[in-house]
């Protein structure tokens, strides 16, 4: 599933977020990627252990934990920490790739299944030429992501995916994984799909109507049979 998440962050938090961006210490983007990735990664990142990408990763993580439609699509079981990159100069793109299945985390604090990745755009659109996230399907059918600032893009980890070349000024985002508590993408886009209409049945006939009572809880005994927490 590929879903746009408008306003995961408000204007202020996105101002804020430049901010900090502005004062950044950005190194090379190769040192958290695979050995193959690495031969296609040219942009800057934010090192992990720095006081501003902590800052940065308070703000994103707020911002999810207060939107709905992210857990509903995502059903999280455990985020990586937010790591933030900057595309333009000499240092303008990511070429095609596929995210690792599991992402370590740092002094042995643990690993993440690579279910979900995730791309939260922090540059305004008028600020940089190129820069688009290109997914592509298993189909080989490719669409094309650029987002407002605050917006975030979800698409599945098993995706080939890359950066185009910034043409004009920076492009600035925030990137993650998630593991799912249900791992199947197929299972994840039914609930998904149910809870959306269920939303849309209860703000029409009520929470207390027996068909959307029974459709919940048919929602929670498919989520109990495909959960994994």
């Amino acid at each position: 599933m590929l879903l746009h998440l408008p306003d995961i962050l408000k204007p202020a938090e996105i101002q804020q977020a430049r901010e900090i961006l502005a004062r950044a210490p950005w190194g090379s983007g190769r040192i958290t990627a695979g050995e193959q990735s690495a031969q296609a990664k040219h942009n800057e990142q934010l090192p992990e252990t720095s006081p501003e990408t902590r800052e940065l990763q308070t703000l994103v993580l707020a911002g999810l934990e207060r939107h709905a439609v992210f857990f509903s699509a995502t059903l999280p079981k455990q985020i990586s920490p937010p790591l933030f990159n900057r595309y333009g100069g000499t240092t303008n793109h990511f070429g095609n790739h596929v995210d690792s299945a599991v992402r370590y985390l740092r002094n042995g604090a643990g690993r993440v299944r690579t279910d979900i990745s995730c791309t939260l755009f922090l540059s305004a659109l008028e600020d940089y030429d190129g820069g688009e996230l290109v997914i592509e399907n298993t189909g080989g059918q490719q669409q094309r992501v650029k987002l407002p600032a605050g917006h975030m893009v979800i698409y599945p980890g098993t995706s080939v995916h890359r950066v185009d070349p910034v043409t004009r000024g920076h492009r600035l985002a925030s990137f993650f994984w998630i593991q799912s508590m249900v791992r199947s993408s197929e299972h994840r886009q039914l609930l998904f799909d149910m809870d959306a209409h269920l939303i849309r049945l209860r703000s029409t006939i009520g929470e207390t109507d027996a068909s959307v009572i029974g459709l919940t809880g048919t929602y929670h005994n498919l989520l109990r049979t495909w959960l994994d927490v």
